[in-house]
C-alpha cells in the first residue's frame, strides 16, 4: 500500500508540472563507433550511434531537457557532437564544438550533455571534430511544439540528405593539408535517409568491396495513404554539396525554415544547403496505382555525381515497386537565379513575426576569399584563415588563459573599393590567426557576407553559413559587391526570416542581423566540411563575465586546462 501512495503521489507531480508548462527529461544513451556499413552498396567504415547511421533521432517536446550520454568506442579518434540549431541558452559549454566550448572526449570516455530545447522545431546534431561527420556521424532533432501550428496535416515524416564519399576522412585531410594541394573531388553518391547507389562497376574489382544486391542500399521508401497530407522535415547534412530535391508529380509548400513558420510558398524543387532545415506539406493527390521517385541532385558544382533517389510509395503498392517514369529532370546546376529566387522567398509567417531591430551596434563585413599561405591552399575570412587553438575559447576566457590563443581580433572588413571579386586575387597579405571577434553583451550586430572568385578564374562557390548558439534575421541578399551606402536601404526590416544557416551565393553578398544576448563562446563558420577545415571561419565572444564562475570540470583536460579537471 505504501509504494502505491508513493506512485500516486510522483504521477500527480509529473501532471503538476507538466500543468505548470514545465519540460520532461528526456534521456538518451549512445555508444559511438566504426563498423563496415554499405549505404551506398560500397562497403567501408562508418562512425555508428547504436549501430545506426545517421544516428536515432531526438524527439523532445518544447522545454523538454535533453541529456545524452556519449561512450567513445572510436578506440583511436576523439570525439564532440554539435546540436546544431540548439541555442543552448544557459549551457554555452555543451554547443559540443571541440576547441571552441569544449576538449574533445577521448576514447574510452564518457561525455554528458545536457541542455534545453527552448524552441520548436526541426533541428540537427552532427560530429563537431575533425572532419567525422562525413563518416556518418549525424541525425536529426525534432521538437514538437506546446501550442497549436498554423498549418494542419495527417502525418509527420524525416528524411535527412547527405553526399558520399568513399575516402576515409583522413585520406580527404590528408590531401587538403598537402604541398600540393588534393581537393577531396565530388562524392561518389548522394544518400536519402541514408540509402543510396553507387555504381558496383566503377570500383574495385575487390571481391564484396561493393555489392549492388545489399539491403543496406535498397532504396529508402517513404510510404503515404492517398488524399493525405504529410509534413516532411528535411534537413541537409552533406559535407560539399548543394542540393536540389524533389518529389516527382507533386507540389511542396513549405512551411518551416531552421525552426521558425515561414509565409508558405509552394517549389517544385526545394534548395537546401548543408545545415538547414525545412518542413514541407505534401498531400498524395497523384495517381494512387504507381509509385514515384524522390530525388537529391547537386546544384552549384559541376553535376557529375549521379542523383539520390528514393520511392514515394503510394499504399497499396509494394514500397520497393519502382515508378514507371524516368525521375524528373533536375535544374540546371550552375543556375543561380531560381536558388536566389528561394532565398528571397523565405519570409517570417503572418502572426509570427519577430521583428529585428532597426538600426545597429556593429557591422562586420566577411570576405569569403581563397588563398594561399606558405604554400598551402586555405579558405580565409578577410584573408585571414581560422585555426582552433589547443585550449577552448571558453575555458580561456572565462579564466583569463591570454596565451591560449591570438589577442588581436580579425579584421572587421577589406579593401571594398579595389578589391576585384569577380577574378582571381593575388592575396599576398593573407595569414592565419585564432584571434576572436568580442561582442558587446545584448548589443546588435550586422555580419556581411561578401563572396568572391576563388583561385580558379570564373568560379565562385555557394558557401552556407552556420552561426552556433543564435538565430539571425537574414536582412537581404544582393549580387556582385555590397554597397555599404545603397543595400542597408533595401533590408527586409518588416518580416525576415529568422535562421541558423544561410547561403551566400555565388559572387553575391547576404546581410544578417543578430543579438549578442546570449554569454558565451559561439563559432561562425562555412558548413562545408573541407572549407572549414581550411580555414572559413571566425568566432564571437559575448557576455561571458555572465556565466556561472565555475565551468563544468568535464569540458577540460587539454591545452591549458589539463591539469583543471580534477
Amino acid at each position: 500500500m505504501p509504494t502505491l501512495l508513493v506512485i500516486w503521489c510522483i504521477l500527480v507531480g509529473v501532471l503538476g508540472n507538466l500543468q505548470k508548462g514545465e519540460g520532461r527529461i528526456r534521456h538518451y544513451r549512445w555508444d559511438v563507433k566504426y563498423e563496415y556499413k554499405s549505404p551506398d552498396c560500397f562497403k567501408k567504415l562508418v562512425i555508428t550511434i547504436n549501430g545506426r547511421s545517421p544516428g536515432p533521432t531526438i524527439q523532445a517536446e518544447e522545454g523538454d531537457t535533453v541529456v545524452v550520454e556519449v561512450n567513445n568506442s572510436l578506440v583511436t579518434e576523439n570525439l564532440a557532437i554539435h546540436w546544431h540549431g540548439i541555442r543552448q541558452i544557459g549551457s554555452p559549454w555543451f554547443d559540443g564544438t571541440e576547441g571552441v566550448t569544449q576538449c574533445p572526449v577521448l576514447p574510452g570516455d564518457t561525455f554528458k550533455y545536457q541542455f534545453v530545447v527552448d524552441q520548436a522545431g526541426t533541428y540537427l546534431y552532427h560530429a563537431h571534430y575533425g572532419m567525422q561527420r562525413e563518416a556518418g556521424l549525424y541525425g536529426l532533432i525534432r521538437v514538437s511544439p506546446r501550442q497549436p501550428e498554423p498549418f494542419a496535416y495527417d502525418y509527420d515524416r524525416s528524411i535527412i540528405l547527405d553526399d558520399w564519399f568513399h575516402k576515409s576522412t583522413y585520406e580527404q585531410a590528408a590531401g587538403l593539408s598537402s604541398i600540393p594541394f588534393q581537393w577531396v573531388g565530388e562524392p561518389q553518391s548522394l544518400l536519402i535517409n541514408g540509402k543510396g547507389r553507387f555504381n558496383c562497376s566503377l570500383s574495385s574489382p575487390v571481391t564484396g568491396i561493393c555489392n549492388a544486391t545489399n539491403p543496406e542500399c535498397a532504396p529508402y521508401s517513404q510510404t503515404v495513404v492517398p488524399g493525405k497530407t504529410y509534413r516532411l522535415r528535411i534537413g541537409s547534412l552533406t559535407t560539399l554539396s548543394a542540393l536540389s530535391f524533389q518529389i516527382q508529380g507533386h507540389k511542396m509548400r513549405v512551411v518551416e525554415a531552421d525552426g521558425h513558420y515561414v509565409e508558405p510558398f509552394e517549389v517544385e524543387n526545394l534548395f537546401i544547403y548543408s545545415g538547414e532545415t525545412y518542413s514541407v506539406l505534401v498531400k498524395a493527390d497523384q495517381d494512387p496505382k504507381r509509385n514515384y521517385w524522390i530525388t537529391s541532385n547537386v546544384v552549384s558544382r559541376n553535376r557529375t555525381t549521379p542523383p539520390g533517389l528514393a520511392i514515394f510509395n503510394y499504399y497499396p503498392n509494394h514500397p520497393m515497386r519502382s515508378p514507371p517514369t524516368p525521375p524528373p529532370t533536375p535544374p540546371a546546376w550552375d543556375d543561380v537565379k531560381p536558388r536566389l529566387a528561394q532565398s528571397l522567398a523565405i519570409k517570417a509567417r503572418q502572426g509570427f513575426i519577430q521583428k529585428p531591430p532597426t538600426t545597429s551596434d556593429r557591422v562586420i563585413v566577411l570576405l569569403n576569399t581563397q588563398n594561399t599561405i606558405n604554400g598551402y591552399r586555405k579558405w580565409s575570412v578577410n584573408n585571414v584563415s581560422f585555426s582552433l587553438p589547443q585550449t577552448p575559447y571558453l575555458v580561456a576566457l572565462k579564466d583569463n588563459l591570454k596565451d591560449a590563443f591570438d589577442q588581436t581580433p580579425p579584421p572587421e572588413g577589406y579593401d571594398s573599393v579595389n578589391y576585384d571579386i569577380f577574378s582571381v586575387q593575388n592575396n599576398t597579405n593573407a595569414t592565419s590567426s585564432n584571434g576572436i571577434y568580442r561582442l558587446e553583451f545584448n548589443s546588435t550586430v550586422d555580419v556581411i557576407l561578401q563572396n568572391a572568385n576563388t583561385m580558379n578564374k570564373n568560379n565562385s562557390e555557394t558557401h552556407p553559413w552556420h552561426l552556433h548558439g543564435h538565430d539571425f534575421w537574414v536582412l537581404g541578399y544582393g549580387n556582385g559587391k555590397f554597397d555599404k551606402d545603397k543595400d542597408p536601404k533595401k533590408y527586409n526590416l518588416e518580416n525576415p526570416i529568422l535562421k541558423n544557416t544561410v547561403p551566400v551565393h555565388p559572387y553575391g553578398w547576404t546581410a544578417l542581423r543578430f543579438k549578442a544576448n546570449n554569454p558565451g563562446v559561439w563559432l561562425f563558420h562555412c558548413h562545408i566540411d573541407s572549407h572549414f577545415y581550411m580555414g572559413m571561419g571566425v568566432v564571437f565572444e559575448e557576455g561571458i563575465h555572465r556565466l556561472a564562475e565555475k565551468l563544468p570540470s568535464s569540458i577540460m583536460g587539454c591545452g591549458e586546462t589539463k591539469t583543471f579537471r580534477p
